[in-house]
C-alpha cells in the first residue's frame, strides 16, 4: 500500500503530519472553489493537502483522454479525483467498484483510489438534499420541474425525492433519457412520484418549484435554460451551478421574488463527504463552508 493509500484510511489522530493529493477532472473548471476548500481544511486537520485542477478545456483535453487521466492520477499516487462536467456518467466504465449510491444513480463526482482499485462515489445528492434543506426550509414540495438530468442531475432527482417532493416533472433534451430517469425514480421511490416532460411551461405552472441541472449558467456557457417569463413570485428556484454563484437564473429569480437557492450549498456539502472519503477524516462543515463563502465570485 502506498504512502498516500495509507491517508485515505487514517483517522484524524493519525493524519496529522501526513498528506493528501487530490484533483478535479472537468471542462471549464478554472473557477472552482473545490481546491480552495478541500486544502484549507486539510490544513486545519494537520494534512498537507495538494488540490489540482486538471481542466480538460486548458488541456485541449476530451472524453477519449479520460482513461489515460486516471491512470496517470493513480501512478502520481493521488487519494482521489473529483469528477465533474461532462464526465460523471462517461468515467463509470473506467472503474473498479461502485458505491451503492453511484450505482443506483449511474454517476459519479468522487473516485477514492486505493490499493490500486478505482472506487466511484455520488456525493452530489447529499450536498444538494443538505443545501436545499438550508437555504428553502419551509418551501411546499407538492410538485417540483427538474431541467436536465445528466450526471449531476440524476444525484439531484433522487435528492428531491429524498426530501419529500411529491412528484417531479423531469426534462432533458437528450431524446428518453428524462423517461428513463423517470422510471427509475418511480422503482426506487414509487409509482407516480416521477414522469417525463416535453412542455416545460405547462409543468412549470402548476408546479411549486423549479430545479435547474445543465450547464447553462456557467462561466462558459452563460444564459439561461428558461425563458425569465415563466419566473413568477411563489415558484422556489434551486440552481447547481456555482461558478459563478450568482447565475443569470439566480439574479433573475430573486428579481422576480421568488425564494432561491443558489449552487453553493451543493457545492460545499458534496465537498464535505468527498473530503471524507479521500481522507477518512470527518472535517468541520461550517468551517468549509465559511472557507467557501469567502470567495466572491458574483
Amino acid at each position: 500500500m502506498s504512502a498516500h493509500a495509507s491517508v485515505a484510511e487514517s483517522p484524524a489522530t493519525r493524519g496529522l503530519g501526513k498528506s493528501a493529493l487530490i484533483g478535479l477532472i472537468g471542462a471549464g473548471i478554472q473557477k472552482s472553489r473545490t481546491p480552495g476548500m478541500h486544502m484549507r481544511e486539510g490544513a486545519q486537520q494537520g494534512l498537507r493537502s495538494i488540490y489540482n485542477l486538471i481542466d480538460t478545456d486548458t488541456l485541449g483535453l476530451g472524453q477519449p483522454d479520460l482513461p489515460d487521466l486516471l491512470t496517470a492520477a493513480q501512478r502520481l499516487g493521488y487519494n482521489g479525483l473529483n469528477i465533474t462536467f461532462p464526465f460523471k456518467q462517461t468515467v463509470i466504465p473506467l472503474l473498479d467498484e461502485l458505491s451503492p449510491d453511484a450505482a443506483a444513480l449511474g454517476a459519479v463526482n468522487t473516485v477514492v483510489l486505493k490499493d490500486g482499485r478505482r472506487i466511484g462515489h455520488n456525493t452530489d445528492w447529499f450536498g444538494f438534499a443538505e443545501g436545499f434543506r438550508r437555504a428553502l426550509p419551509a418551501v411546499a414540495k407538492r410538485r417540483a420541474v427538474q431541467i436536465g438530468i445528466g450526471g449531476a442531475g440524476a444525484a439531484v432527482a433522487h435528492a428531491a425525492l429524498t426530501l419529500g417532493i411529491g412528484q417531479l416533472a423531469i426534462f432533458d433534451i437528450v431524446p428518453g433519457r428524462a423517461e428513463q430517469a423517470a422510471q427509475s425514480l418511480c422503482a426506487r421511490f414509487g409509482a407516480g412520484r416521477a414522469r417525463a416532460v416535453t412542455d416545460v411551461p405547462a409543468a412549470l405552472a402548476e408546479a411549486d418549484g423549479l430545479i435547474h441541472c445543465t450547464p447553462m449558467g456557467m462561466a462558459k456557457m452563460p444564459g439561461m435554460a428558461i425563458s425569465a417569463d415563466l419566473l413568477r413570485p411563489d415558484l422556489w428556484v434551486a440552481e447547481i451551478v456555482y461558478f459563478p454563484l450568482v447565475t443569470e437564473l439566480v439574479r433573475t429569480a430573486r428579481a422576480r421574488g421568488c425564494q432561491v437557492a443558489d449552487g453553493g450549498g451543493m457545492a460545499v456539502y458534496q465537498a464535505v463527504e468527498a473530503f471524507r472519503l479521500f481522507t477518512g477524516i470527518t472535517p468541520d462543515a461550517a468551517r468549509m463552508a465559511a472557507h467557501f463563502a469567502e470567495w466572491d465570485v458574483a
